[in-house]
């Protein structure tokens, strides 16, 4: 049996979302890894934006937290392993602190991680410290580190949130508001990693920034225990798996991608908007992003529609989730009303709207076995086709996202955590 494992841990959250959390994680991955340490990143719940980010700002791998969808005994093993090699493990809360059921609350409390709460500082003075107070003594058996405050103004400003702080509360810093720290965003999240030029120099701005106002020591170490053993099996053993990955296509957990690994698949990644040609594979595997934003460059790459087609009239597996999906359709519509006529493989039409159209957990019950996963977006489909299985949501709310199945394609909105049950997505991508 496996012994405990002990490292400094953290969990970075805030009263609510956009108070900057993957700002402040980020500039803590990068001020701690530019003094020569090991930081390892995780993100609490479904996100696959924020972990570009901390990809970037650490140098290492991020994977998801959750205690519904990944689970206990799964987050148990991802922190024991990361605890193994790491000087500091970085956990990035997801929405406000105690928000939804499983919270970042849970996770923190369920490891023994202590919380360092991120509050906006902007247009707050005394009330800083009452909030705060209120983050740390919500639910007493919590572990609470500290707060940071982020988008400071001026040195007094920062001084008189600092003052503000009652009954012992640690002060871990502030990061001030200036632009070139802040990460922009859209109607999804932040702007992917690969689309920001100058995402290195706007990390090093912001570590550079917090060490300014903290000491960067290190937090308290957390003991994780040693996880059960687990067997896999080789059930994708020799199987070539087509992976999409491109400005339209990159919404994929590195969970999946190392389970697919593990499972003896070997993956070719391929992008659908600049290749001509399509990898020779076994399955397709066309993952969530942002196509609404290149849907007239995906038309107009003729051959590689034709190659997809091609896969899918011979039988093959195919797997689409959310912006996969939507690629699938006859046609999608982008909130401009300009519409792109696409693969035409499953029947009906999308349109984007401004407004969310759904966010919720899922938990899909299909011929395979059961998967979890999560919902995200800002589109509306129209389809003929009846659904083999609707998905459903712990926390109730927008979802039940329909899962769809021509042959050997299954196509949803629903983005699956793989590890969730490794059978099942064995099951949808082997020939």
């Amino acid at each position: 049996m496996s012994e405990a494992r002990q490292c400094p841990a953290v969990l970075i959250a805030a009263p609510a979302s956009g108070q900057g959390k993957t700002t402040v994680t980020a500039a803590l991955a990068r001020l701690h890894r530019n003094l020569g340490r090991k930081v390892r990143v995780f993100k609490c719940g479904p996100d696959f934006l924020d972990p570009m980010i901390l990809e970037r700002a650490s140098g290492a791998p991020v994977y998801q937290l959750d205690l519904w969808m990944i689970g206990a005994d799964e987050s148990r093993r991802l922190l024991w392993e990361a605890a193994g090699d790491a000087d500091l493990i970085l956990i990035e809360g997801v929405m406000g602190l105690f928000d939804g059921t499983p919270s970042s609350a849970d996770l923190a409390r369920h490891f023994g991680v202590p919380v360092l709460a991120v509050i906006d500082g902007t247009a707050m003075a005394q009330t800083f410290g009452a909030l705060a107070l209120g983050l740390a003594r919500y639910q007493p058996d919590l572990p609470f580190a500290g707060v940071l405050a982020n988008r400071v103004g001026t040195l007094r400003h920062a001084q008189l949130l600092e003052g503000s702080l009652t009954e012992g509360l640690r002060w871990y810093g502030g990061l001030s508001r200036e632009r070139g720290i802040e990460l922009p965003s859209r109607h999804l999240g932040l702007v992917q990693a690969s689309e920001l030029n100058d995402l290195d120099a706007r990390l090093d701005a912001a570590a550079e920034a917090l060490a300014a106002s903290c000491d960067a020591a290190l937090p308290p170490a957390v003991s994780f225990a040693a996880p059960a053993p687990a067997e896999l099996s080789t059930s994708l053993k020799g199987v070539r798996i087509g992976v999409a990955r491109d400005e339209a296509f990159a919404f994929t957990y590195g969970a999946n991608l190392e389970l697919l690994r593990n499972l003896g698949a070997h993956l070719e990644f391929f992008s659908p908007l600049h290749d001509r040609e399509m990898p020779a594979v076994d399955s397709l595997y066309l993952p969530g992003g942002y196509p609404e934003l290149h849907h007239h460059a995906l038309a107009a790459n003729a051959p590689m529609l034709e190659a997809i087609r091609a896969h899918h009239a011979q039988g093959k597996p195919l797997l689409a989730e959310c912006g996969g999906m939507l690629y699938l359709l006859d046609a999608l519509t982008d909130v401009a009303g300009e519409r792109a006529a696409l693969l035409g493989l499953l029947p009906g039409e999308a349109t984007m709207q401004k407004r969310l159209a759904a966010l919720a957990l899922q938990a899909v019950e299909l011929p395979e076995g059961t998967l979890r996963g999560h919902t995200y977006h800002h589109s509306l489909t129209s389809t003929t086709l009846e659904p083999i299985a609707r998905g459903l949501s712990p926390n109730g709310g927008r979802g039940n996202e329909a899962v769809y199945r021509q042959g050997r394609l299954t196509a949803s909105y629903v983005h699956f955590y793989f590890p969730s049950n490794p059978d099942a997505a064995a099951a949808l991508l082997r020939p």
